[in-house]
């Protein structure tokens, strides 16, 4: 909305075309998205504690978490609240891909708030039962592909990209593309859900995902640089740059209250709708494979607990101390903050990696 009037006040005043560039909305985004989410997460804490909204610990995880018991939980509705009113501020709503992530943040959102409302009320951990998260994730991403084929008429949706490789493609169309929009959103957010284990431990790589994201964005939105660099070139693709920062700053307004020892935790309602949303972006840039690689982290998290799950039911043995992989390392005897940064600095190694694949080719 301040774009509209921006773009109403610069036939009178030439200074509000600044508006105009989508790298001054990005970081106009960014701060806003910051500023709310630090300067409304005290009051949102004090209102889901008095909810009583705590976290339910798992009784078979480490010892050290039964002190989080009680904890609010929930916290995620701050940072999906603090992107939409951002994004409604200063993004180009005339652009469908905006709609598409606002979509995909609330629908997943509301799901997680389902899962996560279930933990608390009925002490249930393990929250909605699989099968109806699955369903509704499945809706939910099924519904997005079609979307962006048949609704925003998205190109480059017959083939995916593959990164180190100038020109390589693999054909896909249209049932391959829906194939790999359920898989990457359905994956994703799984993933991120998975990783969301630890003081602050998911707050950081969503922020690095988010920032490289945003790079693939701006380069794809824009046919000269695109082709320059061997990219997919999606046009209007570049608003979803403010779409990021929106992420990036509202996660870490998030990561003041959540850092060691944290006030606050994100919950489903958070985790689930994060990674959702950045497969998303990944599908409309055309960069999954590069996707893959940005959110190493959240891949190794899930990857964890499927082999850990898996040679279980084959072997009855287990890999891992206990999974997710953070908790094994927790009960190898690193201490939690230890595991954080650290796997902060994992995921620092990864997107440098994905960045990487722009040019070397």
């Amino acid at each position: 909305m301040l774009y509209l009037l921006a773009q109403y006040l610069e036939q009178y005043i030439s200074a509000f075309r600044v508006f105009d560039y989508v790298t001054f909305r990005a970081i106009i985004a960014g701060m806003i998205s910051l500023t709310f989410s630090m300067g409304f997460g005290k009051p949102v804490i004090t209102w889901l504690t008095k909810l009583k909204v705590g976290q339910t610990v798992r009784s078979d995880g480490p010892q050290t978490h039964l002190v989080k018991s009680g904890t609010p939980t929930m916290g995620g509705v701050l940072i999906i609240i603090s992107i939409t009113i951002t994004t409604l501020l200063v993004a180009d709503l005339s652009n469908l891909y905006i709609w598409v992530l606002l979509f995909v943040l609330i629908s997943t959102g509301v799901l997680g708030f389902i899962d996560d409302y279930r933990k608390i009320v009925y002490k249930d951990p393990n929250g909605l039962p699989p099968r109806a998260k699955m369903i509704g994730q499945s809706l939910i991403s099924i519904l997005t592909g079609l979307f962006l084929v048949y609704i925003v008429k998205m190109p480059n949706t017959a083939e995916v990209v593959v990164p180190f490789f100038k020109m390589v493609e693999h054909p896909f169309g249209v049932i391959g593309f829906l194939v790999m929009t359920y898989f990457v959103i359905v994956g994703s957010s799984n993933a991120v859900n998975l990783t969301d284990g630890l003081d602050g431990l998911v707050s950081v790589p969503v922020v690095l995902v988010a920032l490289g994201l945003a790079i693939f964005a701006y380069i794809a939105g824009h046919k000269l640089f695109a082709g320059y660099l061997f990219l997919p070139h999606v046009p209007l693709a570049h608003e979803i740059v403010v779409f990021c920062m929106a992420i990036a700053g509202a996660t870490m307004g998030f990561l003041w209250f959540n850092a060691y020892p944290a006030q606050v935790f994100m919950g489903d309602v958070g985790a689930l709708s994060l990674g959702a949303v950045l497969g998303t972006i990944a599908i409309i840039v055309r960069q999954e494979i590069v996707f893959g690689i940005m959110a190493g982290l959240f891949v190794i998290e899930a990857l964890s607990v499927m082999l850990q799950v898996g040679s279980y039911k084959l072997r009855k043995k287990r890999i891992f101390l206990m999974a997710p992989i953070h908790h094994h390392f927790e009960l190898k005897g690193w201490k939690e903050t230890q595991v954080v940064v650290r796997f902060w600095i994992i995921s620092i190694i990864f997107l440098l990696i994905s960045l990487s694949t722009i040019k070397l080719r």
